[in-house]
């Protein structure tokens, strides 16, 4: 009897490990096109979104006419004499450009040296910090696991090591999977 017991539990353990990953994948998704898509509220499903993605793209696409560029500019100078929204606009500017813009900024993982025998992943967003009178140290982001968020610390420049046999992406899900996800060497 017991053997069958055991025999179902684990049969339901591995269910488990497969069906709540892409649940939660799927029901993650489709709350994030349900909300982008009620952006715009259109009756057809769907609409909302194809609209956002043309209207972001001719943007985009105004932004690097040259005849255009100067208004964007003009733009941006207004908004960093807002006091409080020139912070919000920088902060969320440059979060996006670390991610998507020329000067990405989680391309460079490595590992830090934190005491004898104790080490941490991380990734480097700034290896020149001469404006600050540092020329020895470097800012490393440190992801949370299991979170979206992290910490930034400065630290000695020989206390770094670049981790060059591995992509950042995978860098990226195996500290915010915990240590769970595996890493792959990149030929």
């Amino acid at each position: 009897m017991t053997f069958t017991y055991k025999r179902v539990i684990t049969f339901f353990l591995r269910g488990l490990l497969f069906v709540v990953p892409i649940s939660l994948t799927i029901y993650v998704i489709i709350l994030i096109l349900n909300f982008l898509d009620g952006i715009i509220p259109i009756p057809v499903p769907g609409f909302g979104i194809l609209i956002m993605l043309g209207f972001i793209t001719f943007v985009g696409y105004l932004a690097s006419l040259f005849i255009t560029k100067p208004l964007f500019d003009l733009f941006e100078r207004w908004v960093f004499k807002i006091p409080l929204v020139n912070i919000l606009y920088t902060s969320i500017k440059d979060l996006m450009s670390a991610f998507v813009g020329d000067k990405k900024k989680f391309n460079t993982p490595v590992i830090v040296k934190l005491s004898e025998g104790m080490s941490r992943m991380g990734f480097i967003t700034q290896d020149d910090l001469s404006v600050l009178e540092e020329t020895e140290l470097v800012a490393i982001y440190f992801p949370h696991s299991y979170n979206f968020s992290g910490n930034l610390y400065l630290v000695p420049k020989q206390n770094v090591r670049i981790l060059k046999n591995v992509s950042s992406s995978d860098v990226m899900k195996f500290i915010v999977s915990g240590g769970v996800s595996n890493l792959s060497k990149v030929d």
